[in-house]
């Protein structure tokens, strides 16, 4: 089985200089990471934005204001009724090697709220620099 996820580089600038939004993960069933941006599996068939969306907001408590890098999005339809959303992300990962089998990408953007103490299967989330 290979999951789908989607991830957020969330930044914001400072009088510190520019900073990313990181957490750990808190799974039971998963090894706790050190650190990692917010995100997590698509659903079946929801769009890309909207699982980032939703993703962003039950780990951290923000919500998705803007992509930072423009997306060039297309949507197409098939003689067999397949509709395809194409979208440039603003990198790409494959696992290569680990317990899970999965394929997701980045999307550069900002948020905006109360960042929450702990999220969904989350804590420690925090802005830090760049440095």
């Amino acid at each position: 089985m290979i999951y789908f996820n989607v991830r957020a580089l969330i930044i914001r600038k400072t009088t510190r200089g520019e900073e990313i939004l990181v957490q750990r993960r808190v799974r039971l069933d998963e090894k706790r990471t050190p650190i990692e941006l917010p995100g997590g599996r698509v659903e079946k068939y929801e769009l890309l934005i909207e699982g980032l969306k939703r993703e962003i907001k039950e780990e951290t408590g923000l919500e998705l204001d803007s992509i930072i890098d423009p997306i060039n999005r297309i949507e197409t339809k098939s003689a067999e009724g397949f509709i395809v959303e194409c979208m440039k992300p603003y990198a790409v990962y494959q696992t290569i090697e680990g317990p899970v089998n999965s394929l997701g990408v980045y999307f550069k953007c900002t948020a905006s709220g109360e960042l929450l103490e702990e999220g969904d299967f989350t804590d420690n989330i925090r802005w830090v620099t760049l440095e």
